[in-house]
């Protein structure tokens, strides 16, 4: 850090290192066992505080919920892992970093450079995958996490550094940065607690994310999902994410290791599915209203290849992300709704008949709407016994609703 050290990051380091001690494991797995028993925070820290100090109390305390939190993504690793709530937001999850170090690693790289370490998550799947790691953050607290964190999992090879990646990157030559074949970039898109949607914004800015992809070919870069396409550097891969029907990242991968225009890339449940095109394959076909409607995941909406999983399918409007046909989709990439009724948008008369039909439950969806979802259930909640999801949407420009029944994602 430049000038003055950050009181605060020095005093979160110094409790980062008090909690790796023996003495700090112990208030951990204390602190852990009071959160399981459901223990309320003040009487927790009271008897933190009696049993093993008031210096760890509160750390373990703190800690002890961000690894409840970060159980679901990390597993039992969760239990050895320490993360800040700032870190824990900013982590990715495991099985993404496990793909990413898959991919950059496959191009022959054997040291790799993890520019925006955070809390190690990239790092720490680079040196499972056998990679020489270059952690580079300015941040003492990410700085520290890496090194513990690495440590706790027992990984060598992995050197934490503090530097600028713009300047790193600047002095990228012969197709490496920081001394590594390869690189993965994080940059922040979060400022003073706020999502910074211009790229040029960022930290480090876009004009270091293209140097790199343009200085170091074998490269990742983490972007926002709602990255504009025109964006995306010619010969470089866009690629979305999804994760249970959720966008959870975006990637640039670099010149020398792209084999695609767009990819778009979706995880259930452990398995993996990819939809990838070389070129625009441009959009479906429009037209009416079938029997079935279909709302895609939104990695396959956002990466613009929607049409290459159509099968048939039309779109309900050219410019709403609904296909529709006359059945169920086979598709892991759809969620089919078998429609029961069309009907043009009106609050008083869709109340009508969802009460003659005795739908007292509904679920709202809704595209291309300037509606509440969860107004307009409250507003269709009536006495019967019956549910139904309710799209409110536009169909050949017009403001339409479709009342359907759900149907389990393919």
């Amino acid at each position: 850090m430049d000038g003055e050290p950050d009181v605060q990051a020095v005093e979160t380091v110094r409790q980062l290192r008090a909690l790796a001690t023996p003495a700090g494991a112990a208030a951990l797995s204390r602190a852990a066992a009071l959160l399981a028993a459901r223990t309320d925070a003040v009487t927790a820290l009271t008897r933190l505080r009696a049993e093993v100090g008031t210096d760890l109390a509160g750390p373990a305390w703190g800690i002890a919920r961000q690894r409840d939190r970060a159980r679901a993504s990390f597993g039992a690793d969760a239990d050895r892992l320490l993360f800040t709530g700032d870190t824990l937001e900013q982590a990715g999850r495991p099985v993404l970093a496990d793909r990413r170090a898959t991919r950059l690693l496959a191009a022959g790289a054997e040291a790799v450079a993890d520019l925006g370490c955070a809390a190690g998550t990239d790092t720490m799947a680079l040196a499972r995958a056998g990679a020489r790691v270059v952690a580079v953050d300015r941040d003492p607290v990410a700085r520290e996490l890496t090194r513990l964190n690495t440590a706790a999992l027992g990984l060598t090879g992995v050197e934490v550094v503090d530097a600028d990646v713009v300047d790193l990157v600047a002095a990228a030559t012969a197709g490496t940065v920081a001394g590594c074949e390869a690189a993965v970039l994080d940059p922040a898109r979060r400022a003073g607690g706020r999502r910074q949607m211009d790229p040029d914004r960022w930290s480090p800015p876009w004009s270091t994310v293209t140097a790199l992809l343009d200085r170091v070919p074998t490269s990742a870069v983490k972007v926002a999902p709602g990255l504009d396409h025109d964006r995306v550097p010619e010969g470089v891969e866009a690629e979305w994410v999804s994760v249970g029907g959720s966008i959870v990242e975006a990637l640039l991968w670099g010149r020398g290791i792209s084999t695609a225009w767009r990819r778009a890339t979706l995880v259930r449940d452990g398995a993996v599915s990819e939809v990838s095109a070389d070129d625009d394959p441009g959009p479906a076909a429009v037209g009416p209203v079938r029997g079935w409607l279909h709302e895609p995941d939104p990695a396959l909406i956002r990466s613009g290849l929607m049409s290459l999983v159509a099968d048939g399918a039309t779109l309900v409007d050219p410019t709403i992300a609904y296909l529709t046909s006359d059945g169920p989709a086979a598709s892991p990439w759809l969620s089919s709704y078998r429609v029961t009724d069309v009907l043009p948008f009106n609050l008083k008369k869709l109340k009508a008949h969802l009460r003659s039909r005795g739908i007292g439950r509904v679920v709202v969806k809704k595209r291309g709407s300037p509606i509440e979802p969860e107004t307009l259930a409250r507003q269709l909640r009536g006495p019967g016994s019956d549910a139904a999801v309710v799209v409110v949407t536009r169909v050949a420009g017009a403001p339409t609703v479709l009342v359907c029944e759900p149907l389990t994602p393919g």
